[in-house]
């Protein structure tokens, strides 16, 4: 059975799917400074799945297409954090070009780099920051952030690779290591949506090569890129991120956490069962 036959089948699924993914997804960038990507990855490769698509490409297409959506979303939640003074601005400049930097060396590494080893990459990395968000005491290494540019720039760095390698935005890996150095929740997630777009345009473009020519993608696929779930996805996420960084803004910060925390390990498992479940 191809994919076209399946998609016949099963077509009203598909769309409440994406529907859903991108509403949630943008719910959650506003929320957690997210990007998105976090939901959006296990549901494309969940759909691909379905469609028959090889577990090796599915994957790389879900986090190739998940960065692509995060450029919109995170602009949009980025203008939703200004207007109400959570972003850092100067921890933006002196983080930024490392990050985009390691961004660019991981979507263009994602060419090397098996499926399986995306799949465990991203489900290890969400899961161990997932369980130190959790606890009551989050660890913290130092009362503020390093003063030193070039521990900066390692860490942005780190940061910018590994969320290319995953499929997400700034949020999912910046929170966590802001709340090490002490960081205002509700800034360091203003923050982290400003790098989701400093993440996503390098990564995209690193994606989109690497996919380049590669054999069975799905139709009107540019690299890793699925144009269709992109263009069908984040229109919706633009929408309601503003929704969640309302919500984020007014909630309790140690509740925030809690939510990020709970939210990423779930789906960090989810990710891990599909390795060797």
């Amino acid at each position: 059975m191809t994919g076209f036959e399946i998609i016949a089948d099963i077509w009203p699924i598909l769309l409440f799917s994406l529907f859903a993914t991108g509403i949630i997804a943008g719910i959650m960038a506003g929320l957690l400074g997210v990007g998105g990507g976090i939901v959006i990855v296990p549901v494309l490769f969940w759909i691909l799945g379905l469609l028959n698509f090889p577990s090796d490409v599915s994957m790389h297409i879900a986090v190739g297409t998940s960065l692509a959506i995060i450029i919109p979303t995170s602009l949009s939640s980025m203008r939703a954090h200004h207007k109400r003074q959570n972003v850092d601005w100067t921890l933006v400049k002196s983080w930024g070009p490392a990050i985009a930097m390691g961004a660019l060396t991981g979507g263009i590494a994602s060419k090397y780099v098996d499926g399986d080893v995306l799949r465990l990459v991203f489900g290890v990395v969400a899961l161990l920051v997932s369980v130190n968000m959790f606890r009551p005491h989050t660890i913290n290494i130092a009362p503020k952030l390093p003063d030193s540019l070039s521990v900066q720039r390692a860490i942005g760095a780190m940061i910018g690779t590994l969320s290319a390698l995953m499929g997400i935005g700034g949020g999912t890996l910046t929170v966590p290591t802001m709340a090490l150095f002490n960081y205002d929740m509700r800034k360091a997630v203003g923050t982290a949506s400003s790098f989701g777009l400093v993440i996503a345009l390098p990564a995209t473009i690193g994606f989109i090569w690497a996919g380049l020519g590669v054999e069975n993608r799905p139709p009107f696929s540019l690299g890793y890129v699925s144009i269709i779930a992109a263009c069908l996805i984040f229109p919706i996420t633009v929408l309601t991120a503003p929704y969640g960084a309302k919500l984020a803004h007014h909630m309790n910060p140690v509740r925030l956490k809690k939510v990020f925390a709970l939210f990423l390990g779930l789906t960090s498992i989810r990710m891990l069962w599909s390795i060797w479940g």
